[in-house]
């Protein structure tokens, strides 16, 4: 018994230290670089692949404070350079559509004088996605209404059942729509 509980301290701990994490807002800060990342980085690798995943310029500052623990200094222009080219490639319209249809949060990265065309697809993404997630929560409960229906044998109960799933059909169809407009939005050259 005693070893179980020594096993579970490392998770405890580590569960304890993402829920701080989560709880303070600092996530970034938290899971920026280990370490070891730090004494291994290829500055301008990591400038470019926080840029492709979308991290504002400020991250940076996150991996600064995670690599000063181990004594570790980052290449700012190595970085810097390295984040330019990066966030370039990921600004575009076609990456803001993709981004956006994926559900993936925006985190205000691009420079302004590209940002324009990014967010226009980025935004027509995530109505994409908004509305497929909202049509899968629809048919979730339209799941549940026809196994509440299977199961039920009191006729008032039933009719009520069949009303709300009449209505929800409608609202079915509806979201179905949303979804069709969303989609014909997000086609390339609209």
């Amino acid at each position: 018994m005693a070893g179980m509980n020594l096993a579970r301290g490392p998770i405890v701990r580590l569960a304890a230290l993402a829920t701080v994490c989560l709880a303070t807002g600092l996530l970034g800060a938290c899971a920026a670089m280990s370490v070891e990342e730090c004494r291994s980085a290829n500055w301008g690798e990591q400038g470019m692949r926080d840029a492709m995943n979308g991290y504002p310029r400020a991250r940076l500052e996150d991996i600064r404070q995670a690599c000063a623990e181990g004594g570790v200094v980052p290449d700012e222009a190595l970085y810097r350079s390295g984040w330019n080219a990066g966030i370039a490639r990921f600004c575009t319209p076609e990456n803001g559509a993709r981004w956006g249809r994926d559900g993936r949060a925006y985190l205000n990265s691009c420079p302004p004088q590209i940002e324009a065309g990014f967010l226009e697809r980025y935004r027509a993404g995530r109505r994409a996605h908004d509305a497929e997630q909202a049509l899968r929560r629809l048919q979730a409960e339209q799941d549940r209404l026809q196994r509440q229906l299977g199961l039920s044998k009191d006729e008032a109960v039933l009719r009520q059942l069949r009303q709300q799933l009449r209505d929800l059909d409608w609202r079915i169809a509806q979201a179905r729509g949303d979804l069709d407009r969303a989609e014909w939005n997000l086609r390339p050259g609209r």
